[in-house]
């Protein structure tokens, strides 16, 4: 085998390689004599078959695996011996393999990855957030979990924001309609969030009973074409108003959050418990983020337009699999490849730096540290030692922790060289929390 490279560009390569095509010929030549040991064709006993009728009919097939192994095989060797890192998959031409006349000779076009060199990292400030949990974001906790277990009772008073109401109604544009519940009642929680202000709006003040006649002015950019800039005409019947109720804080509470004994301050200490891995996981996540932010402005690279394209098509798919799922009619949507040119970009460019920082600086994680990582993704679960064995008992499992570890040794490198500080942030501000 003999290979020779040019450089195109910055990160294109054309290599030719030509392949000794005795071998070739004869490795094909022992495919057929196998096969003609057990050979079935029309008029003859198998392993009877003439070769010439072997060769007619298997030949073309067999040959075209032999070469393509071959070409398979060639590129490898031919990529290892100088020492190309290849990026995406190679364009390969070649004549016919019929064709082939003593040698045969095909050129792969194809990209390579970039040299990468990262910056001074010495002047990127990061900053890790500090957060005490406190026993008022753990009462904050209880009340929302308090609010995801509560119940409604009915009321005869006029309907507030919060309450629950039962209505039925109809909505007209033009005096055509275009929405119904047909007589049939739905329920619906006031002022709850994603829900449209001014319809609940007048609703609230109604009792059971009541017919709400009311008009709304949909916004020009309403995400629903068929509203957009358009005035509905509303007809509402509430058939029942309901406040909420929420569980008491009691023994019984305590046993619904797995607390078996229903010992209020085990409740309390398990979620401030719960409270606070979070706290870590959320720290962890702004400090890499950060420190990926600083890797990406610190190395200025090409990057392989055959990974982008890849990536793009990746981003794409999963973004029409998840309209797909939630019933987006997709003939509606026209996904193109630029919507998704900056992320792929950043998911490439980080993968590209990660992967070359990891290798020149040995940051693979050990196997203490994929450990360490399993066992805290079993902190999650009831039982972790069966989420820890679950994970050993197929090595394919290890992808995730042993990726995520190795990124946290990326961090630490990364805190090694540049200037941190402290940031004190109060626990809904991380949380994302709303005021």
């Amino acid at each position: 085998m003999q290979a020779t490279v040019e450089t195109l560009g910055t990160l294109e390569r054309r290599m030719t390689v030509t392949v000794p095509l005795k071998p070739l010929e004869e490795e094909v030549g022992q495919r057929l004599a196998r096969m003609a040991r057990t050979a079935k064709l029309a008029g003859f006993r198998p392993g009877k078959v003439p070769m010439s009728l072997v060769h007619k009919n298997y030949g073309p097939q067999v040959r075209d695996e032999v070469f393509s192994s071959a070409v398979e095989k060639s590129f490898s060797d031919a990529v290892e011996q100088n020492k190309l890192r290849v990026a995406g998959y190679p364009n390969i031409e070649h004549k016919p393999f019929v064709e082939a006349d003593e040698r045969f000779e095909y050129v792969a076009t194809f990209e390579v990855f970039p040299e990468i060199v990262v910056g001074d990292l010495s002047k990127v400030s990061i900053e890790r957030p500090t957060i005490t949990v406190g026993d008022k974001d753990v009462e904050k906790t209880l009340d929302v979990l308090r609010k995801q277990r509560a119940t409604y009772e009915p009321v005869k008073r006029a309907a507030k924001k919060g309450d629950k109401v039962n209505v039925a109604f109809r909505a007209e544009i033009d005096g055509q309609e275009v929405e119904s519940t047909n007589g049939q009642g739905i329920d619906l929680v006031l002022g709850e969030d994603g829900r449209i202000a001014d319809f609940d709006n007048n609703l609230i003040g109604a009792k059971a009973g009541a017919v709400q006649k009311f008009d709304i002015t949909y916004a020009e950019d309403n995400p629903t074409p068929q509203l957009a800039g358009k005035t509905v005409s509303y007809e509402v019947t509430v058939n029942s108003v309901a406040q909420v109720k929420l569980p008491e804080l009691d023994g019984e509470f305590a046993k619904l959050l797995g607390v078996d004994d229903g010992n209020i301050d085990k409740m309390r200490a398990d979620i401030k418990e719960s409270l606070e891995q979070e706290v870590t996981k959320r720290v962890r996540a702004a400090v890499k983020e950060q420190v990926f932010n600083a890797l990406l402005g610190a190395v200025t690279t090409e990057l392989p337009r055959a990974l982008l394209s890849m990536e793009i098509g990746r981003l794409m798919d999963a973004v029409r699999a998840d309209l797909e799922r939630r019933g987006t009619d997709m003939t509606q949507v026209n996904l193109q490849p630029a919507m998704f040119d900056e992320q792929a970009r950043r998911n490439v460019g980080l993968r590209v730096i990660l992967g070359e920082l990891i290798n020149k600086e040995g940051l693979h994680a050990n196997a203490d540290q994929v450990r360490a990582m399993v066992e805290e993704f079993g902190k999650s679960f009831e039982s972790p030692d069966e989420v820890v064995r679950w994970y050993y008992a197929d090595p394919s499992r290890l992808d995730e922790p042993v990726g995520l570890a190795t990124e946290e040794n990326v961090v630490a490198w990364v805190l090694e060289r540049a200037k941190v500080s402290n940031k004190k942030m109060a626990f809904d501000e991380l949380m994302g929390n709303k005021a």
